[in-house]
């Protein structure tokens, strides 16, 4: 289990622990970097010798259990989850954390298990995610009230029985933001959402899903960006299966360097989006992945099969200045993939993914055209670097 500590924000307690220098200790895992980005620098303490570390960090998109996954996962009277990560199980569990936007709510079995338009998967995807290595899971997205509030509630119930996943985007109670430190670099985290598919948040808990509001959005980070080496957002926005950022997207890029964001991580168009670095006003860098696509799904177009890891290597320098820099940034590329009765869901590093997979893909029944080069002509348009092999 990879080691490291949450807090999850009392300002109050953030304040005492981060005087006293609360820290997890860990390896470091450094790897080649293409470009590094404008350091932070601040004050610190003297030392002769600099003391380097480093965090890895991948994201994934949109994890969307449709009913052909649920049914084709369901064997021996149970749902196991675990062969669609099997290819993909050594790359996350491997980066220091790991970062996955949980499109369905797991409300457990008396709501019913469903998939579109009203997406209920269950639970034991929860664990599932957790073994495969992840840390981070978000829930402020467009299906986070499928199953109404006591629906969430359900989910946010399950999901803190498991120590290993953190939630954002959601809570029944208390502030938004968490902040997770390894390898004595602390990273923050915010989650919103455009919107909720018309549900509406509770009149007992306005606050019980982020939702994107500008006016909120600079009082969290603003309250957040001290606390923390480095600040993550996660947003859930754009329009569906478009390939190229719309203005709001970018408007709220642009806001977010402004408010000193060193990553933004997007999701919802279900298809792969370009990567951008915004060079703020103080001579630094906002990286932004406008969209990761899907993670697993079954969606049935060729844009939707290929999704994306953002994979990031944070850095911090401590001698008589703290230094603080984004060494690295790159996708990998993912197939997702499915036979043709929709079995056998499994993601696929497109590094490993062969005309031989590609050929009993369901998908080619339907696109007979579709082959390999199409994957490539999509990293192309990316604007960012490829990662071409297993980053660790």
């Amino acid at each position: 289990m990879k080691s490291k500590q949450i807090i999850q924000l009392s300002l109050v307690i953030i304040f005492v622990l981060f005087a006293a220098g609360s820290s997890v200790s860990g390896n470091e895992i450094i790897y080649k970097t293409d470009r590094i980005s404008q350091p932070v620098v601040t004050e610190g303490i003297e030392e002769n010798t600099p003391r380097e570390h480093s965090l890895t960090f991948i994201a994934a998109g949109d994890n969307l259990f449709h009913d052909s996954v649920l049914r084709s996962s369901f064997v021996n009277g149970v749902y196991d989850f675990s062969h669609i990560y099997t290819e993909i199980k050594n790359i996350v569990k491997n980066a220091d954390i790991a970062f996955i936007n949980q499109e369905t709510v797991m409300a457990g079995e008396s709501y019913g298990y469903s998939g579109y338009p009203r997406f209920n998967t269950p639970q034991s995807l929860a664990r599932t995610l957790a073994d495969t290595g992840f840390d981070v899971i978000n829930l402020a997205n467009n299906h986070a009230m499928d199953m109404g509030k006591d629906g969430l509630y359900s989910t946010l119930d399950f999901l803190d029985t498991i120590q290993e996943l953190t939630v954002i985007g959601a809570r029944k109670e208390g502030e938004s933001a968490r902040i997770i430190i390894k390898n004595n670099i602390s990273l923050g985290f915010l989650s919103y959402t455009y919107a909720l598919n018309g549900f509406q948040l509770p009149s007992d808990n306005p606050n019980l899903v982020s939702l994107i509001n500008r006016e909120k959005i600079k009082k969290e980070i603003d309250e957040l960006r001290p606390l923390c080496d480095f600040l993550i957002v996660s947003v859930h926005w754009g329009e569906e299966y478009r390939l190229e950022p719309d203005n709001n997207q970018l408007g709220l890029a642009s806001f977010f360097a402004e408010l000193d964001v060193d990553l933004v991580i997007g999701h919802h168009p279900h298809v792969l989006q370009r990567a951008q670095i915004i060079t703020r006003n103080n001579g630094r860098e906002t990286y932004v992945i406008y969209s990761l696509g899907n993670f697993a799904s079954q969606q049935t177009h060729r844009e939707r099969i290929i999704g994306g890891l953002a994979c990031v290597t944070f850095k911090k320098i401590e001698s008589s200045q703290v230094e603080l820099f984004i060494s690295d940034f790159g996708i990998l590329p993912v197939i997702t993939h499915y036979n043709r009765n929709f079995a056998g869901t499994k993601i696929y590093p497109l590094y490993s993914y062969t005309e031989d997979l590609l050929l009993n893909h369901g998908l080619k029944n339907r696109d007979s055209t579709l082959d390999i080069g199409f994957f490539y002509s999509v990293t192309e348009r990316l604007n960012t670097k490829i990662i071409t092999q297993n980053p660790f």
